[in-house]
């Protein structure tokens, strides 16, 4: 269930700019229209489903065919490589190792290629059973539809429950800066996941790559994983790719080296700007841990997790800073006029009585904003 919402939280984030624009208010004959939200995002819905339907129904088939072809090439591909990895005794004398030694590097030769060519056979029969969430398909929308109608309202009643004064100024505070860290890494996660596989598909094209669009999509697909994915596609496709020609396995390697260049220090800090900024041996801890914690699920979650870990710490410190996190709780809630102001949660987080201000209880026109 948690992750169930996670992931509707996330896939609301994603739609989000697109249901604000066009709740946007347009002047027409002298009187402003504005859509109604459920309208917008039924209409943001029907789109993005009806694009995903044609991509699916012009692209799947060639997929298809090129999974399939990969699949029988496998036993072919592990034959190769059983052959090269055996002969590593041309490179030096073997009489100088002792046959122990020899009969040992053997053994571990054959046993990592018959592993790989397993991993590599029962990779894609291994995603079967990944059809028992195809409900999630459904339920995630319909959350996330919730989410982006009623989310102001969710979030207004949790500050409402927070004690008047500083407390709940900081609320509010943690909520925008929980929300505009999420929306910046999901949209530039996306939006870099999409960019990816375009560009490795012309690339893969012009090289001359076997199954191009196979690796172009498990390229766009890994890129949500941060580190890990890229370096996994490196590792995959010049290793297939040397089975058919070694020139082309260098052209990969390099065009995969410079895309990588241009993605991490180009590409991304333009699309995040700001938001989640962690060192790479943060984000490498953060992935392990989340393998471990929750597998699949967790890798995926563990950078979104991070970031809103630390921006509560952030906030908590500079709660503890102004006077000592229990002193400030024992101290008696300030009056309206002196709580700080706040660009953009000032004019809504309800710092008197809700009872007394029948306005404070009206619900935000936004949910998740930038």
């Amino acid at each position: 269930m948690i992750l169930l919402l996670l992931l509707s939280l996330l896939f609301a984030y994603l739609i989000a700019p697109l249901v604000e624009f066009l709740c946007r208010p347009v002047t027409w004959g002298r009187r402003p229209w504005t859509i109604p939200r459920p309208l917008a995002i039924a209409m943001v819905f029907l789109t993005l489903f009806t694009t995903m339907g044609v991509v699916s129904y012009l692209l799947l088939p060639l997929l298809g065919a090129q999974v399939t072809e990969f699949g029988r090439q496998v036993p072919s591909y592990m034959a190769y490589a059983r052959d090269q990895l055996q002969a590593w005794q041309h490179f030096f004398n073997p009489d100088h190792v002792p046959q122990g030694v020899r009969e040992a590097i053997d053994r571990t030769f054959a046993r990592t290629v018959d592993a790989a060519g397993t991993s590599l056979s029962e990779g894609f029969g291994g995603l079967l059973p990944l059809l028992s969430y195809l409900p999630w398909f459904i339920l995630i929308p319909v959350v996330a539809f919730f989410l982006l109608k009623d989310g102001a309202a969710f979030r207004r009643t949790i500050l409402l429950t927070l004690p008047r004064g500083r407390l709940r100024g900081r609320g509010a505070e943690v909520f925008e800066d929980i929300n505009d860290a999420l929306a910046a890494y999901m949209r530039a996660a996306l939006l870099a996941c999409l960019l990816v596989g375009v560009l490795c598909a012309i690339g893969f094209v012009l090289i001359g790559v076997p199954y191009a669009l196979l690796f172009a999509v498990i390229a766009g697909l890994l890129e949500f994983i941060p580190l890990v994915g890229p370096l996994a596609v490196a590792v995959g496709a010049t290793l297939v790719v040397s089975f058919h020609s070694i020139n082309q396995a260098v052209w990969v390697l390099a065009f995969l080296g410079a895309l990588r260049l241009a993605q991490d220090y180009v590409i991304f800090p333009r699309l995040v700007r700001r938001g989640i900024h962690m060192h790479p041996l943060g984000v490498i801890l953060a992935i392990l841990s989340g393998a471990e914690l929750a597998g699949m699920a967790g890798i995926f979650l563990a950078i979104p997790a991070v970031a809103v870990l630390s921006v509560l710490h952030r906030h908590l410190l500079e709660y503890r800073g102004s006077g000592g996190l229990v002193s400030e709780l024992l101290t008696a809630a300030p009056s309206a006029p002196d709580l700080p102001p706040r660009t953009s949660d000032s004019a809504e987080t309800p710092s008197a009585d809700p009872a007394a201000d029948p306005s404070a209880l009206q619900p935000r026109p936004t949910v998740v904003t930038q």
